[in-house]
């Protein structure tokens, strides 16, 4: 088929290669603007741009997609069908309805579950068992067109949000191969989503992960998989914001002890109350300090048996 694939980060790519991989025609390929990055603020090409060109695909950036003189671009390129995976713009009507094939979204999640901006955080958050990708025909709505197949995914129990972003990324290749072919073939069941039965996933902030040591320690211990890398789960301890990496959740009462309050502490150990049961610290990171498990951790940083967490 000739498509024109819309994609920006590094999700994105592994379904740019299958469908090139596949021998589909891809027109063009559309992405974000480059933007500074970094320290010295130097113009990055993103991920999906990058692949684009390695395989001398013709690139566009538009800073608004559904300008007038884009759409009639992408009116002359003639696709048959607009992949859209991780863009990170909205599509207008006219362009929905350009290519005859229509626009097919990859999205993250199971639909209706897990609408918006982040679906692969939310679900290790939410404690979901299991997850996947789903690609749907798009329409006005966010996330809400008709769905047509699906992959699901289980989530393991020390998932976290990068690991699961790598699990959904490859599977999303394989599953738009199959919902092209079927498209192609007159075969494609579209499913109407129910919206009784969505969740919004909203966006990520890096106060999210600001823990609230009055929550179950599950919950927290979801928290930190979840935002793990970004935007990562923290607390203070002495003036100083102490990201955490890696925690278990241990089934015992915390005796009375304030959240966030330090009730054990060995060589080998930090154990931090929470508002039900405990949190073993694991890995963590003290601000201006590298990443690194508590043993090595304890070794050079004292922190005392009472002391709390998050003051």
């Amino acid at each position: 088929m000739r498509i024109v694939f819309m994609g920006t980060p590094d999700f994105s790519v592994p379904a740019l290669k299958a469908l090139v991989e596949a021998g589909h025609e891809v027109a063009a390929v559309v992405t974000q603007p480059d933007r500074p990055r970094g320290r010295g603020k130097e113009l990055q090409m993103t991920p999906v741009k990058v692949q684009a060109l390695a395989y001398g695909i013709p690139v566009y950036q538009p800073e608004k997609v559904k300008d007038p003189a884009f759409v009639e671009i992408l009116r002359n390129l003639q696709p048959e069908v607009i992949v859209v995976i991780a863009f990170g713009q909205i599509l207008s009507r006219d362009i929905l309805d350009l290519p005859p094939y229509g626009c097919i979204n990859i999205h993250a999640s199971l639909l209706p579950k897990y609408r918006g901006a982040a679906p692969i955080q939310w679900a290790v958050i939410d404690g979901e068992k299991e997850t996947g990708v789903t690609t749907m025909m798009m329409d006005v709505g966010l996330d809400t067109g008709d769905m047509l197949e699906k992959t699901v995914i289980p989530l393991d129990p020390k998932e976290t949000g990068g690991s699961l972003f790598d699990k959904l990324s490859q599977a999303g290749g394989p599953l738009i191969l199959s919902t092209l072919e079927k498209l192609k073939a007159g075969t494609a069941v579209r499913t109407p989503q129910t919206d009784e039965d969505s969740t919004y996933a909203k966006m990520l902030t890096k106060s999210l992960g600001q823990i609230d040591w009055s929550m179950e320690a599950a919950a927290i211990e979801r928290l930190i998989r979840g935002l793990n890398p970004w935007p990562s789960a923290y607390t203070f301890v002495h003036g100083k914001t102490l990201k955490i990496w890696d925690a278990d959740v241990l089934k015992e009462s915390s005796d009375g002890a304030a959240p966030g309050q330090i009730i054990r502490t060995d060589p080998h150990s930090l154990i931090v109350a929470a508002g039900e049961a405990l949190l073993s610290i694991r890995e963590l990171q003290l601000e201006g300090k590298k990443r690194m498990d508590v043993e090595t951790f304890l070794r050079g940083y004292t922190i005392e048996k009472g002391e709390i967490l998050g003051k």
